[in-house]
């Protein structure tokens, strides 16, 4: 008779595939929304960056997730994305004390980042 521990090898492949096949049969929005119910669920410790040609301008940091807005009335999603984040003010990578948690905003067609004032 087999052991427990000859067993465990086998049961945990066999999961994996198990899942494996399972993930590959929901649609690709599926698995994108499988993958942001994890990623709320864990969190996240996101850098958003905004960058003026090839030089960077501004920096979020601690950006939980970017999420798209969807209108009020209708429903359907807007042109823009928007999260919260720590503005990097010295670009230093750092939250410094007095840099301050604030709303931001990415355009979907225009080179733009909409962002509350700390101050």
């Amino acid at each position: 008779m087999r052991d427990l521990k000859s067993l465990a090898g086998p049961a945990i492949a066999a999961t994996a595939a198990a899942a494996v096949l399972v993930l590959g049969s929901c649609t690709q929005e599926q698995q994108n929304k499988i993958s942001r119910d994890i990623q709320n669920w864990t969190g996240t410790n996101g850098v958003m960056e905004v960058y003026a040609g090839d030089k960077l301008v501004r920096r979020f940091l601690k950006v939980d997730k970017v999420s798209t807005a969807l209108g009020t009335d209708d429903k359907q999603p807007r042109a823009y994305r928007y999260g919260y984040g720590i503005l990097d003010e010295n670009l230093n990578f750092i939250a410094d004390p007095g840099e301050k948690k604030v709303y931001f905003e990415v355009s979907d067609f225009s080179n733009y980042v909409f962002f509350e004032n700390p101050h």
